[in-house]
């Protein structure tokens, strides 16, 4: 089915941003990336490729940019949001009045907002006053660079609106990229956002030379406190099994390419809080997430060791050594 009538407006530039802009593009949806910086704007029209992020890779002519939101709102059946989730709040506030009325926004943020708690998701329906029924999230293993090199990938569309999560998939369908609908919000957007505390946990255990042994023990562990806490605020077991949960878990645990895996191995190697920040160089939403997560936790009364551990270790209430130490002595009981 050709998509060319259909019009998704990408917010920002970063990694992933640009990797589902892609997607769509690829997918024949007419895309327009927002960018905050003028010299990336200009290389995506006149060059093709983004620099910041992947200058070896040619980017679709269906794909443009501006620095104006108004511009890249205008007409757009999909406003895909990708920034830091801290900084979603006050960058939606500036954007909404230039939501169409007909606009579904999806989500590919993947943290949890410090203070008040709120996924994603529901914090687009605070700020903008949209229905929850037009807010869609997208969510899976899926590492932007193996994307931008047409490697295979799926990924979960979730929505309360069956219909809404169809059009989304269609617009993002390609022979290398398998969306897949579901209707459970939460499910996906809190396995997005506990793996990647968990995947810090995995990167200062392989850091600190732990084999895979206890590796797979901390993904397996991690599952079960993202399933904890999820069922606890109403996701489907069944999510956290799939492409939202297990899935991208396993992703951003284990490669290379995941940043928040990156940033623990950093630590893991004895690295400050500051030195890893520099060496990743790119968002760690898992850094920031920690400490709300561990929040929801405590509200639901819902025991998540793992987190607790890598929260106090990132704001230095234990050593990396006490931090090994506790992740590895908890007392036995029934699995």
């Amino acid at each position: 089915m050709n998509q060319n009538h259909v019009r998704a407006a990408v917010f920002s530039a970063g990694s992933w941003g640009t990797a589902v802009g892609k997607i769509m593009a690829d997918a024949g949806t007419s895309v327009i990336m927002h960018a905050r910086r003028p010299e990336i704007a200009d290389a995506i029209n006149t060059t093709h490729v983004n620099p910041g992020y992947f200058p070896d890779i040619e980017l679709p002519y269906a794909l443009t940019a501006t620095t104006d939101a108004a511009t890249a709102l205008d007409g757009a059946d999909f406003l895909v949001l990708s920034i830091p989730a801290q900084s979603l709040r006050a960058s939606l506030a500036a954007w909404a009045p230039h939501i169409g009325p007909g606009t579904v926004i999806v989500s590919l943020m993947k943290g949890i907002e410090i203070g008040s708690g709120l996924r994603a998701s529901q914090v687009i329906t605070e700020v903008t006053g949209i229905a929850a029924e037009r807010v869609a999230v997208l969510s899976g293993p899926n590492l932007a660079r193996e994307i931008m090199d047409g490697q295979p990938a799926a990924a979960t569309i979730a929505c309360p609106d069956e219909a809404a999560a169809h059009r989304v998939q269609r617009a993002c369908h390609t022979p290398y990229f398998r969306p897949y609908t579901s209707a459970d919000v939460i499910g996906c957007e809190l396995g997005g956002a506990v793996k990647n505390v968990i995947a810090l946990a995995v990167g200062i255990a392989s850091g600190m030379g732990l084999g895979h042994n206890a590796q797979a023990m901390l993904i397996t562990r991690g599952l079960a406190e993202t399933t904890r806490l999820a069922t606890a605020m109403g996701a489907h077991p069944s999510t956290l099994a799939g492409l939202a949960g297990l899935g991208d878990l396993v992703a951003t645990c284990s490669s290379p390419l995941s940043r928040n895996r990156t940033f623990g191995h950093h630590l893991g190697q004895g690295m400050t809080m500051a030195e890893a920040t520099a060496a990743t160089r790119q968002t760690t939403e898992g850094v920031k997430s920690a400490q709300a997560i561990l929040a929801l936790a405590d509200t639901h009364g819902i025991e998540m060791p793992i987190t607790e551990v890598i929260s106090d270790l990132l704001h230095e209430k234990v050593t990396l050594d006490q931090a090994a130490t506790a992740l590895m002595q908890r007392p036995p009981k029934p699995e």
